[in-house]
């Protein structure tokens, strides 16, 4: 499985992103599918989930700000980000897992999903 995300740039504060990522594999069949980030001398951290069924999820410190959803017919996973801060600098990585239950497991567990694309970085000048 291969995913590219796109979208990546500078952005000032308060301005909003919407980034992009495309799947090598109908992203329909995936039980889950997400965005981490990883800020410079920080772990990584899920920002968003969407599950088969359309549940999403938005990590607290985005909440109010980010929207996660899909286009099949695009076969692409997006995430809206409004409001940017500095503290949204970062990295950016998609992702995606085909494993049952994988939705649980990333939102209520802190699992990692399986397959990860090489990140976009997001800049956001203050």
């Amino acid at each position: 499985v291969q995913l590219a995300e796109s979208g990546g740039g500078l952005v000032q504060a308060g301005g909003s992103l919407r980034l992009s990522c495309t799947s090598s594999e109908n992203i329909a069949n995936f039980k889950a599918m997400g965005w981490y980030r990883q800020a410079p001398g920080k772990e990584r951290e899920l920002v968003a989930a969407i599950s088969p069924g359309g549940s999403t999820y938005c990590a607290d410190t985005v909440k109010g700000r980010c929207t996660i959803f899909r286009d099949y017919a695009k076969n692409t996973l997006y995430l809206q980000m409004n409001s940017l801060k500095s503290e949204d600098t970062a990295v950016y990585y998609c992702a995606a897992s085909s494993a049952d239950m994988a939705y649980t497991i990333v939102t209520v567990t802190g699992g990692d999903l399986d397959y990860w694309g090489k990140g976009t970085l997001v800049t956001v000048s203050s």
